[in-house]
């Protein structure tokens, strides 16, 4: 509970101190883009093949807050045993902390972005779990360009609901890139 208490405290406190608003993050906007993560590709005898791709697309309903959808689909492929799949789909959500104290490098931002939907995994050998999916993290966006964001996203997965296990878990390092297309003139 202290833990929520403070991190709740941090994004308040950083909401207060935001005095900049970037052009790609304004009302208005869409966001389409998505990344991917959980590259492997094994080269020995019973390796593993991995990969998973995550499209997003975001109207952004006020300065720096986008609601929008994602879907998932992950495969592996572990050689002599088989192909195990991931997917889901649900709505989304994205803020954008625009403060130039805890900036890194010029054009970029921080952001957080949470989800929730139908999802599940079903390995090739292993438990499966399918059912309600949610995922939460902090990411990184660097602009290339003024309409062009590669990013990074670190997030917590999880999947509850039925099936061999009725919890699964997991961190995921995304690498992606956006596209920021703008609706109205600022």
């Amino acid at each position: 509970m202290k833990k929520t208490a403070l991190t709740l405290t941090i994004l308040f406190a950083l909401s207060i101190g935001i005095n900049q608003v970037n052009a790609q993050t304004r009302k208005g906007n869409i966001m389409v883009g998505g990344d991917v993560a959980n590259l492997n590709i094994g080269l020995n005898s019973g390796s593993e093949i991995t990969f998973t791709l995550n499209p997003k697309a975001a109207f952004f309903i006020k300065d720096n807050l986008a609601i929008g959808a994602y879907t998932l689909f992950s495969a592996d492929h572990i050689s002599d045993v088989g192909t195990g799949i991931s997917y889901g789909i649900g709505p989304l959500g994205r803020y954008y902390v625009n403060d130039k104290n805890i900036e890194v490098a010029k054009h970029s931002n921080f952001f957080f972005e949470a989800n929730a939907g139908i999802e599940g995994t079903n390995p090739a050998n292993g438990s499966s779990t399918n059912g309600f999916g949610f995922g939460f993290g902090p990411g990184f966006a660097y602009f290339i360009t003024e309409n062009i964001g590669l990013e990074a996203l670190l997030k917590y997965n999880g999947r509850v609901g039925f099936g061999n296990e009725t919890y699964t878990g997991d961190l995921t390092l995304g690498i992606g890139f956006q596209i920021y297309l703008p609706c109205r003139k600022p």
